[in-house]
């Protein structure tokens, strides 16, 4: 089974069933405690439906609270989810702004998770 993330009629990311939920689970929990809508909707289909413009401004938010502190675990925690998120958000074709020293490991990282992520 799988668990699709689409765009419109695109499929971003055709996730396996567990680590769509996982990644769904994780982005909505995030977007909680950020206090933003995550841009994600759950499909009657058994995925997500992908909010372009809500979903980057997650994004946005959860890499502001990434590059804002020096407490280690909380920039781990965050640099997870912000990896497979920065991939689905190049695939819809959205993106954010990120500071010249955080830009290469993240993009780098993106890259790696991008190459495993079936579409």
């Amino acid at each position: 089974m799988s668990y699709p993330f689409e765009y419109g009629d695109e499929t971003l990311w055709d996730a396996g069933y567990h680590s769509g939920q996982l990644y769904a689970s994780l982005v909505r929990g995030a977007a909680g405690f950020l206090d933003v809508p995550s841009g994600l909707t759950q499909t009657p289909q058994g995925g997500c439906a992908v909010d372009r413009e809500a979903f980057q401004a997650f994004v946005q938010q959860l890499y502001d609270l990434y590059a804002s502190t020096s407490n280690e675990v909380l920039r781990g925690l965050a640099q997870g989810l912000l990896g497979t998120s920065l991939v689905l958000l190049d695939r819809a074709g959205g993106a954010v702004a990120l500071r010249p020293e955080d830009a290469t490991a993240l993009r780098e990282a993106a890259s790696a998770l991008g190459r495993a992520m079936a579409s």
